[in-house]
């Protein structure tokens, strides 16, 4: 003979809003953020969390830091040798040579996607 368990009670889906799956993402991925302290916190599976990352790129919602700063004067370049690439309208980096190779070309890639 089985054994049925029928639970009655609230659903235990939740139903989390736009803005409440961007918060707790960008919580999650922020400079010292854990994907698992936040999931904790938030009640949420760790999975649950990439999957919303996930479903903001896609819907074009990404997120990147981004730091504005004055131009930089031509007196003051402080190792001298950087690469500067214009993709056309006002966007334009400038990667100097300390910059390690991995991070160049995920930025380079980046700014080719938009």
């Amino acid at each position: 003979m089985s054994r049925l368990e029928l639970i009655s009670g609230p659903e235990r889906r939740r139903r989390w809003s736009e803005d409440q799956k961007r918060l707790i993402v960008a919580d999650a991925f922020a400079p010292g953020g854990s994907v698992c302290a936040v999931a904790r916190r938030a009640d949420v599976a760790p999975g649950q969390i990439y999957r919303w990352r996930q479903e903001l790129r896609a819907a074009g919602m990404g997120f990147a830091e981004v730091m504005v700063t004055p131009a930089p004067s031509d007196k003051a370049a402080p190792d001298g040798l950087a690469m500067e690439i214009e993709f056309g309208g006002n966007i334009r980096v400038r990667i100097p040579a300390s910059m390690s190779k991995d991070l160049a070309s995920a930025v380079v890639k980046a700014l080719v996607a938009r």
